[in-house]
């Protein structure tokens, strides 16, 4: 892999398993620096140790336990990371959870409350915390993971699909906000990932999350679901320099022709392609609805 990402520092959260996991060391792979978080510190110690290991001279992996739900927890995250690193220039929000499976009126509702907070506003904390930062350079990139919550209903699943859309169009908001100040903000559809999430559901039971997505996840299992490397590889090319200027997008790893995108420059800066909208009948060759 080149180095795209040399010298270049990134904070990752929920980066002791999984995508998070794949996506640090790509981007260590990449060049990058970086400094992972996560909830469960002793899997984080083991996630740094390795990705230790694939290091070159003078590049660095540091790791701090961190609840992205919790504001001082982020606020003494962006704090360490910058006394240990001159200027950071990526944020990937990875951290997100499922939160409870069966209809609203059954889940617990502190359980779904705690999906909002870590999935939603967990990434506009982290976010938020380093904006003033990145603004101060005139340089950053915050890369969002998103999910199928975010452009299909998801039965059963509510507080992650309403948490999953809502990070997104704050993401495309954020995007409008910044874009003056060279700062991109980009939303990723990793696939159907193999990953605790899916296990979660298949432990669940067509009881809980409905038969048609039990059986959806089960067959995935079987199959083996998207590679967690498609995602980690558009987070690189969102991290890179090679994106500038590409922001307010909710890009497909597995769908989107991301590889090309800067064939379409002109494009893709001056539509709402790639972006969460309302569909009218119109859209759907229907000729009533429209005045």
């Amino acid at each position: 892999m080149s180095l795209v990402l040399e010298s270049r520092v990134a904070i990752i959260t929920g980066a002791n398993q999984g995508l998070g996991e794949t996506i640090a060391r790509a981007f260590v792979q990449a060049g990058a620096n970086v400094m992972l978080c996560a909830r469960d510190e002793s899997k984080l110690a083991e996630v740094q140790s390795k990705l230790q290991g694939l290091c070159k001279t003078g590049q660095r992996v540091e790791a701090m336990r961190a609840d992205v739900s919790k504001k001082d927890d982020v606020d003494r995250l962006i704090s360490a990371s910058l006394a240990m690193f001159p200027q950071i220039h990526i944020l990937i929000n990875n951290a997100g959870v499922y939160g409870p499976k069966g209809r609203i009126e059954d889940v617990d509702w502190n359980e779904w409350v705690q999906a909002i907070e870590i999935n939603l506003l967990g990434s506009i904390l982290t976010a938020k915390a380093l904006l003033p930062h990145f603004r101060a350079h005139h340089y950053g990139k915050i890369i969002q993971l998103s999910g199928g919550g975010a452009t299909s209903p998801l039965p059963f699943i509510s507080a992650y699909a309403a948490s999953k859309a809502g990070i997104v169009r704050f993401m495309e908001t954020l995007a409008d906000e910044v874009k003056t100040a060279d700062i991109d903000v980009n939303s990723i559809a990793p696939g159907a990932l193999n990953t605790r999430l899916l296990d979660e559901v298949l432990e669940a039971g067509p009881d809980k999350v409905g038969k048609a997505f039990y059986e959806r996840a089960l067959k995935q299992k079987m199959a083996g679901g998207t590679p967690l490397e498609r995602g980690a590889e558009l987070a690189i090319f969102l991290a890179s320099a090679a994106s500038d200027g590409l922001t307010g997008k909710l890009i497909s790893a597995i769908w989107d022709p991301w590889e090309h995108f800067p064939e379409h420059w002109d494009d893709l800066q001056k539509t709402d392609i790639y972006t969460l909208r309302r569909i009218t009948p119109k859209d759907r060759g229907q000729s009533w609805g429209d005045i």
